[in-house]
């Protein structure tokens, strides 16, 4: 057998925007793709690591390795952080880098900037639910969003790009200047509902059919479920948002119960509060498969703890791309040392 060097490639932020800007309906399909592969138990998803600090007790960075099966699969590892306080400087929260492996040597072969890649399918996995979860009841046409950080952005741009439109877009931030920010860019983007900034999550709530919730929160502090009686649909991309009552009187889907239902997210401390894990009807994929029946008189809330073989499908995208482009950034000699007695 011939042995060729492996390579490794470095794939930049500006490439990754460029691959991925306006293919939102592909993202979204590439997403439901890896969601029916996990379902179907052809991934290795374990659980994510949490590096914290006792020092720096709102930052954290977080491991997330994984593993898709298929004809085209990979192997790797996001690595992302989040330093709430970089916001106050102009910086955005979170960064992140992901390392794609190649399933039959192990080695190395490309990383690639990912907070693009993490914002994209995020947002690709709840447009993909709030589609699923509303085919029954009709496609709300009154959103409002909880935080209006990057997340929001994309959230919006992959509702907008998956070919949803409002009537009318509330905007919810504890910053004013944030919330007239997001303001701002919703007049820019094109969008033809009617926006209005909200000046408490109370009212915002309300005046949605459909919420989305986005921010950084690490505790619950929506707590009453009489603001859920119109019965929306919940799309808890923050996971702490909700109190543990909210999340009793809801009828929940999750991505995948195991890793859901850890780190205090609001499921989790519904679990706590019980002592089962009754509250959920079930995961995105027995929605997609129809094996869960979604509810049109409840409040649904779906809760995504972000599942690494997403952003691996995503990466793995994003490298073809890049790579049939012609503009792959090959790192020269990275891997030295490939004589096994030197010389």
């Amino acid at each position: 057998m011939t042995k060729h060097n492996p390579t490794f490639s470095v794939i930049s932020g500006r490439q990754v925007q460029r691959a991925l800007s306006g293919q939102e309906k592909l993202v979204t399909e590439i997403i439901e793709a890896a969601y029916h592969a996990h379902g179907e138990g052809r991934t290795v998803n374990p659980p994510s690591y949490f590096l914290q600090f006792p020092d720096r007790p709102t930052a954290r960075i977080i491991a997330l390795p994984a593993s898709l099966g298929g004809d085209d699969g990979v192997d790797g590892l996001k690595w992302i952080s989040s330093f709430p306080e970089n916001v106050r400087s102009g910086l955005p929260r979170a960064s992140a880098v992901l390392i794609l492996n190649d399933p039959r040597t192990g080695y190395p072969y490309a990383c690639l900037e990912s907070s693009i890649i993490s914002a994209s399918r995020t947002a690709a996995s709840a447009a993909l639910a709030a589609d699923r979860l509303t085919r029954e009841r009709g496609r709300p046409t009154k959103v409002g969003f909880v935080g209006t950080g990057l997340i929001a952005r994309y959230l919006h741009t992959y509702l907008a790009g998956t070919d949803w439109s409002f009537d009318e877009v509330g905007v919810h931030d504890l910053s004013a200047d944030h919330a007239a920010g997001f303001a701002d860019y919703l007049d820019r983007s094109g969008e033809s509902g009617r926006v209005t900034v909200h000046d408490t999550v109370d009212e915002l709530i309300r005046a949605s059919d459909l919420v989305v919730f986005a921010t950084v929160a690490g505790t619950p502090y929506v707590t009453d479920p009489e603001l859920f009686a119109h019965h929306p649909v919940v799309l808890h991309v923050s996971l702490r948002d909700l109190a543990p009552e909210i999340i009793l009187d809801s009828v929940n889907y999750v991505d995948d119960v195991e890793h859901c239902l850890k780190a205090n997210t609001s499921p989790h401390l519904a679990e706590q509060l019980t002592g089962n894990r009754d509250f959920i009807a079930g995961t995105l994929h027995d929605v997609m498969t129809g094996r869960a029946t979604v509810p049109t008189d409840r409040t649904v809330v779906f809760s995504p703890f972000g599942l690494g073989v997403l952003d691996l499908a995503v990466s793995a995208h994003v490298y073809d791309q890049v790579s049939r482009s012609g503009d792959l950034q090959v790192v020269e000699d990275f891997f030295h040392e490939m004589n096994r007695y030197g010389g």
